[in-house]
């Protein structure tokens, strides 16, 4: 008990600067961890997406559609086992501020492929009766309150027009990973209005998803498909529900990465503040070292003494860091969460910002502890005259 009572008193020696040295480590901790939580929010899509699906579209671009007469030929390639197809809607709902992914499907067999929507029984059936019906994830309904049977008024970018579906049914996700911030509406009606406005533009779809009988031949039923449209009028580039995800993530993958290098750096700076700080906390005791030492306690004990001071900070910052990470969470994911599919704190994040806060403590006392424990009793004593 001797020991981590002295580590304890030492510790709370210097009141104002222990309190600010435990306040950068919770600062640099929090940040830390909200930082990784953006990049892992960021990554949550594509980390949820399925292995037994496939997503076809225009090998030139998403934005080329892709005709409605290729569903049937997909169906007819060896190892898919059902074809559904979405397209994006681009809608505003009040104002540009409000942006949530809009989607026009073949609902029967979206919905028949997407076990992670879990919807009611009586809401699906609504929705699929309902040609102006649509369904909206739980995160987005609640962020805006609607209601089953509440109107939502869409104002067309792409496809111009006040679009006004009815809510017929309010998703959930299977688990925490699944986006529960999309809206859903019937293609068939997307396209019976095109039809009547844009005659040119109808039949078309931007994406194909087809289910795979067996998720270990992706690579080669994506080659397939491929072949099938080669030379057509609008070939087509196939790969898995996670690489198209990641084709968007990409887009970004500079910001990504240099939100990590921040987050680390941050670390490192604290780190040097920290180790300023017990280096110069082990000068000012160089006497009281020295004077253990002539009381027969030995230089491994001293250099517990400054490590146990130093992790003991580190980790009250790391702890309180830690926990603040949580309501920064939570209101990030209020203010911009139909941005991310899933915005919480992965247990590997709290190991992370508990091991950088340990490194923090560690690192800041070695140098400190070495030279205490190597310095003879008279050079130490020196300082107390």
């Amino acid at each position: 008990m001797f020991l981590p009572l002295l580590v304890v008193k030492n510790a709370l020696r210097h009141t104002l600067r222990t309190t600010l040295t435990v306040v950068g480590i919770v600062v640099a901790v929090t940040a830390f961890g909200l930082l990784r939580t953006i990049v892992d929010a960021w990554y949550a899509g594509a980390n949820a997406s399925s292995s037994a699906r496939l997503v076809t579209r225009s090998s030139v671009s998403l934005v080329f559609p892709l005709p409605l007469t290729y569903a049937p030929k997909l169906r007819q390639v060896p190892g898919v086992a059902g074809v559904t197809w979405a397209n994006w809607f681009g809608g505003v709902y009040v104002s540009e501020r409000n942006f949530f992914p809009q989607f026009a499907v073949d609902a029967p067999s979206y919905l028949g492929m997407y076990p992670e929507i879990v919807l009611s029984a009586a809401q699906r059936k609504a929705f699929l009766a309902d040609r102006k019906g649509a369904i909206a994830g739980r995160k987005i309904a609640d962020k805006y309150g609607w209601k089953v049977g509440d109107p939502v008024p869409l104002r067309g970018t792409i496809y111009p027009g006040t679009w006004t579906f009815t809510l017929r049914g309010i998703y959930d996700g299977v688990d925490a990973t699944t986006d529960t911030s999309t809206l859903f509406f019937h293609w068939s009606l997307l396209n019976e209005t095109v039809k009547r406005i844009y005659p040119r533009r109808a039949d078309q779809t931007g994406v194909f998803i087809e289910q795979l009988a067996d998720p270990q031949r992706a690579a080669e039923v994506s080659q397939a498909i491929d072949a099938t449209f080669r030379n057509s009028l609008a070939e087509t580039l196939t790969e898995t529900e996670k690489a198209f995800q990641l084709g968007f993530v990409a887009m970004a993958e500079t910001i990504m990465l240099a939100i990590q290098a921040v987050s680390f750096v941050v670390i490192v700076i604290i780190m040097a503040v920290m180790a300023n700080t017990m280096a110069m906390t082990a000068r000012e005791r160089s006497a009281e070292y020295a004077t253990l030492k002539a009381l027969g306690f030995g230089g491994g004990f001293v250099a517990a003494l400054i490590f146990g001071e130093s992790l003991a900070i580190a980790l009250a910052g790391g702890v309180v860091g830690i926990a603040l990470t949580f309501p920064l969470t939570e209101a990030f994911a209020a203010t911009v969460g139909s941005m991310f599919p899933s915005v919480a704190v992965a247990g590997e994040t709290i190991a992370l910002q508990l091991g950088a806060a340990l490194l923090v403590g560690l690192v800041a006392a070695a140098q400190p502890a070495w030279r205490a424990a190597r310095t003879r009793i008279v050079d130490g004593l020196r300082a107390v005259a």
